[in-house]
């Protein structure tokens, strides 16, 4: 039998999670539930993801994000 994590964020990179939350949400709507600059002022996956590796409790913040709507659409 496989090993199960209980972390959510288990085997899921930066960049996936970004991909999809902007697939769900949009750029405009991530702007509203987190708000950061990156979301508003020429939002970009590249610039999103350099932003999120420099600053820990944005990438909190989007992380806690994603494990919210993996956990509605589960």
């Amino acid at each position: 039998m496989a090993e199960q994590h209980k972390d959510p964020l288990h085997g899921v990179t930066l960049k996936m999670i970004l991909k999809e939350l902007v697939s769900h949400y949009g750029w405009d709507e991530l702007d509203k539930r987190i708000r950061i600059n990156c979301f508003s002022i020429n939002p970009s996956i590249n610039s999103s993801l350099k932003f999120f590796r420099k600053t820990q409790w944005a990438r909190v913040k989007v992380e806690e994000l994603y494990v919210e709507y993996k956990h509605i659409i589960d």
